[in-house]
């Protein structure tokens, strides 16, 4: 199943989940990650399924190589040679380019600003919100002609701050960089809340429009979770502007 929010100004997001696929267990079904050991031909298989429900070409879907970092890739046409470029955030002006986030755990952050033509999307582990991932793609989006005040954010689903246990150093760095982001688990334990860190970077810039997401991955039996499973699939979330 595919979750698809639409706004009158042409900006278009969609958050999948785990189901709809072929792929086979560990990766049942919808896997949407291609470096995770499961079959590419099933990968392929899913991510034209995925797009097909969207009425996109696969072909004019933008995936990256996420590495946890904050560099933020600026797409064109295809990427040189088909390879995705190493980042973590990837805006576009071009109409019609969907842009897509790989997650299993890790908040996806889809941003756009109709107004301008420019879409973009953030990949936003633990890491990548103390490096400054979000900013750095929202910054992106600012040298292709967007606002902050026009742009609407879409915050996918992502574990939440009550399940994500992390030891105290790590929630401190976290503060000092995403302020508001330090959290404390059901057992009282220490833990970071990532979708509200990037909620609080993306209200700093200037963002006015955020909606926050309302399924924790690691709860949701629907969605794949890397602290439930290490060995899972990916679900993806995919932004794009129409004229």
């Amino acid at each position: 199943m595919i979750e698809q929010q639409n706004t009158e100004s042409g900006a278009h997001f969609a958050f999948t989940d785990r189901w709809g696929g072929v792929s086979a267990a560990p990766y049942d079904a919808l896997n949407l990650g291609g470096a995770v050991g499961d079959r590419p031909a099933d990968v392929r298989a899913n991510r034209e399924r995925a797009a097909a429900s969207l009425g996109l070409d696969p072909g004019d879907v933008r995936w990256m190589n996420q590495v946890h970092g904050r560099a933020v890739a600026v797409a064109e046409g295809p990427w040189p040679d088909g390879e995705p470029p190493a980042a973590d955030g990837v805006v576009t002006a071009v109409p019609g380019m969907a842009l897509a986030v790989l997650t299993a755990d890790c908040v996806p952050v889809l941003l756009a600003d109709p107004i301008a033509g420019v879409a973009g999307a953030a990949h936003a582990g633990r890491p990548g919100l103390v490096a400054g991932v979000v900013p750095a793609t929202v910054e992106a989006m600012v040298r292709l002609g967007a606002k902050a005040a026009r742009i609407v954010a879409r915050i996918g689903p992502a574990v939440c701050g009550r399940c994500y246990e992390v030891p105290a150093t790590m929630r401190a760095e976290a503060a000092r960089t995403a302020p508001g982001s330090s959290a404390t688990t059901r057992r009282g334990t220490p833990a970071i809340d990532i979708p509200r860190g990037v909620r609080n970077q993306l209200v700093d810039l200037g963002v006015v429009d955020v909606v926050p997401p309302t399924v924790c991955t690691l709860e949701s039996p629907d969605h794949f979770s890397y602290r439930r499973a290490a060995i899972t699939g990916r679900q993806a979330s995919y932004v794009w502007i129409t004229p």
